[in-house]
């Protein structure tokens, strides 16, 4: 049985700008994807890993920000990519806190407006 999620994407305005934000906050680089008509840059992803995979995306007309699509990254400690935020551009919207059995989770919003998750076990 697959997980629920198999891809994600974030729209965003100023690709550039929003890239550096999750290259910093995620202390990843992420990878272009060609796509006719669209720019797009890739989370780094392993095929055999759990986890959906996902990217960043400009399209003319697709506005950022504002939507109720909310994707939640992967971390050892969430508070660490939290702390990262600020300093990327961002705000926090909520610092990490407990949600009981499922670990923790931290709410940030980026450089386009768009809220996303961290979440940690610790």
């Amino acid at each position: 049985m697959n997980n629920p999620v198999g891809w994600f994407e974030i729209y965003v305005q100023d690709m550039p700008r929003a890239r550096a934000f999750y290259e910093a906050v995620l202390a990843r680089k992420l990878e272009q994807l060609e796509s006719p008509g669209i720019e797009m840059w890739a989370f780094p992803m392993e095929p055999d890993q759990p986890g959906a995979a996902g990217s960043l995306v400009w399209m003319e007309g697709v506005p950022s920000g504002g939507n109720s699509t909310l994707v939640y990254f992967i971390s050892e400690d969430c508070a660490i990519e939290a702390a990262r935020v600020p300093a990327s551009g961002g705000k926090i919207f909520k610092e990490k806190f407990s949600i009981g059995q499922y670990g923790f989770i931290a709410l940030a919003i980026d450089t386009e407006g768009n809220m996303f998750g961290l979440h940690s076990m610790k």
